[in-house]
């Protein structure tokens, strides 16, 4: 067996076809409703596990803080149903590369941290502080705590 050290970043390949499409569109395929007037079993368990998630995330939120659920709810799913990919061998898993989970947290952290500051300013900043900090380092530890 010749490995080669950086053969791991290299695109998986089934048969000449590149595997990387198929494992990104896995969780749109795995989700995808057909409406019916019966469902089969797996419909079923799929839109009641659905709405048990969704009222589970809902149930301790107020209205306001409910407008961004759906986006955390796909975002969770499509995150769980990716990380189950990798359970098949030879499957690229989009979640492992840096790019994909920078690609989805930077929006969703900035958004929320530009909302507090927008909203409740001071709360925000006391978010980005340890507990106990000395009163002359909040500046520098603000910005150490948002850059890490």
């Amino acid at each position: 067996m010749n490995m080669n050290m950086f053969e791991q970043f290299l695109s998986p390949e089934l048969l000449l076809m590149p595997m990387s499409p198929l494992s990104i569109l896995m969780p749109c395929i795995l989700i995808h409703h057909k409406p019916k007037l019966l469902g089969n079993r797996m419909t079923t368990a799929t839109v009641k596990l659905l709405k048990m998630f969704l009222l589970n995330m809902t149930s301790q939120l107020t209205p306001k803080g409910q407008k961004w659920s759906p986006l955390l709810a796909g975002l969770i799913l499509m995150l769980l149903l990716s990380n189950l990919l990798s359970l098949l061998p030879y499957t690229f898993i989009p979640t492992s590369q840096l790019s994909t989970n920078m690609a989805l947290a930077l929006p969703l952290w900035l958004a929320t941290i530009i909302m507090g500051m927008k909203d409740k300013f001071s709360e925000t900043l006391a978010h980005l502080l340890p507990e106990g900090s000395p009163t002359p380092l909040i500046p520098l530890m603000v910005l150490i705590e948002t850059a890490s």
